[in-house]
């Protein structure tokens, strides 16, 4: 046997985000959001997919709160629908919409489920995007005021809060690479984007801090790791450029109040400046009170010229890939976790997103997704590892609670726990589902098993 015992004071948890399972895209005062007008882009998302219904969440949040009580989980992360909040960004506050999220988390307390409230996860209102977006300072204070009101509106309930989920896909994803909304194509405005979603988190923060709102706030950027595929300085460089751009263009301006040299310097190369105005980096670096971590895979890298942005080539050793066509490498899981650790010391950081694709189908009722367990098993050893190591482990989350609008790829990509017809909205617990909820309740899990 090779168990794996996790502290009992561990929180275990599972993530969704709000444009994702919600649905009700145009009920009871919703603004339109970035995503809504990107979904409705032809050629924008695989076959022409949207979010108008999702898992319909907003209409069966009560069904979905049971099967979580039943899963036994500590805390649910979900996120605020900004434009539900604030149908045109700014201004006038949609009443209705504060509603469902009083009630929904009313209904979190009283099954016993702490609330993981994330205040950004990609759904800007379209209001701003036609001002200008993230690229438009007005934006973050915007970000600031919405996310006061929600601190004011919910302080004393949520006790946790991420301000913003992957900044990276927020600026370079969406901006630079533009495969997801807004969809634009430019080095520069994604380098601008991402010091103003990471001025927006500080800008947050410092409300909560002036509120002396009672709990937690961080935030969750994306990681994962590169390992050099030989010793050659240059496959080392190329790797840690290509991991830097996750991790510590997000994370140096946070704990250390500046932007990594090595990352500053190679933008410059390419053309980009950053362009930070007085006070800026004060505003960023406010202490938080916690770090989420969303890691999914990792690869092996070399140095090659003009291969992409950093002079980098992965190259597929034959690792076991998702449905999604992401390597699963849990190792990298335990290395980077411990390069947080090694860089940033022993803070405090729950695993706010971690799971896998695979689209297995229900047959005769049930949906045996043994290959999702196993990615749980061999993810939650190396999370293991990394506590034994010194990381500040306070919780897992996986990603996700159930099958859910992917993005870019519609509805052709299954995450959750939990599968959803989407056609007939049934949800259906997977073999997943109860493994997770055995770990739970015991603590410990036998990796053999």
């Amino acid at each position: 046997m090779a168990i794996m015992e996790f502290p009992k004071d561990m929180k275990w948890g599972a993530a969704t985000a709000a444009y994702q399972i919600e649905g009700a895209a145009f009920k009871d005062g919703k603004g339109l959001s970035i995503w809504d007008t990107f979904s409705h882009t032809p050629g924008k998302v695989l076959n022409g997919d949207n979010g108008d219904v999702a898992a319909d969440s907003y209409h069966r949040y009560e069904e979905d709160i049971k099967l979580m009580k039943e899963l036994g989980i500590d805390t649910y992360r979900f996120s605020v629908s900004w434009p539900r909040i604030f149908p045109s960004g700014t201004g006038e506050v949609n009443d209705k919409g504060l509603k469902f999220y009083h009630d929904f988390v009313d209904a979190l307390l009283a099954n016993g489920i702490e609330p993981m409230c994330t205040l950004y996860h990609w759904d800007l209102p379209q209001a701003l995007q036609d001002e200008g977006g993230w690229a438009n300072r007005k934006t973050v204070d915007a970000f600031a005021d919405y996310a006061e009101l929600m601190f004011k509106e919910f302080g004393g309930k949520i006790s946790k809060w991420v301000t913003i989920n992957e900044p990276w896909c927020v600026s370079f994803l969406s901006n630079f690479i533009g495969i997801h909304a807004p969809g634009n194509q430019d080095l520069q405005l994604a380098t601008n984007i991402s010091h103003h979603v990471l001025l927006a988190h500080g800008k947050a923060v410092s409300r909560f801090r002036e509120l002396g709102v009672d709990g937690e706030i961080g935030y969750a950027p994306n990681v994962e790791w590169l390992e050099p595929f030989s010793n050659k300085q240059e496959d080392i460089d190329a790797c840690n450029r290509s991991m830097g751009f996750l991790m510590e263009w997000f994370f140096d301006p946070v704990f250390k109040g500046s932007y990594p040299a090595f990352m500053v310097e190679w933008f410059e190369k390419k053309g980009v400046t950053l362009q930070v105005e007085e006070g800026d980096m004060e505003i960023i670096n406010q202490p938080i009170d916690f770090v989420g971590i969303n890691y999914y895979t990792g690869s092996v890298g070399r140095y090659k010229k003009d291969a992409d942005l950093f002079d980098l080539e992965r190259v597929d050793i034959g690792f076991e890939k998702t449905d999604f066509g992401w390597a699963i490498f849990p190792e990298g899981f335990y290395r980077v976790l411990a390069k947080i650790k090694d860089q940033y010391g022993a803070i405090p950081i729950y695993i706010t997103e971690n799971g896998a694709c695979y689209n297995d189908e229900p047959e005769n009722g049930r949906v045996r997704d043994q290959r999702r367990i196993e990615y749980l098993k061999q993810h939650l050893t190396s999370l293991k590892r990394s506590m034994d190591y010194g990381v500040n482990i306070k919780g897992y989350l996986t990603w996700s609670l159930m099958d859910n609008f992917e993005w870019a790829e519609g509805y052709d990509k299954r995450f959750g726990i939990i599968h959803v017809d989407f056609n007939t909205l049934e949800r259906t617990k997977k073999d997943s589902y109860y493994w997770y909820k055995q770990t739970i309740s015991n603590g410990w899990f036998d990796m053999n098993y």
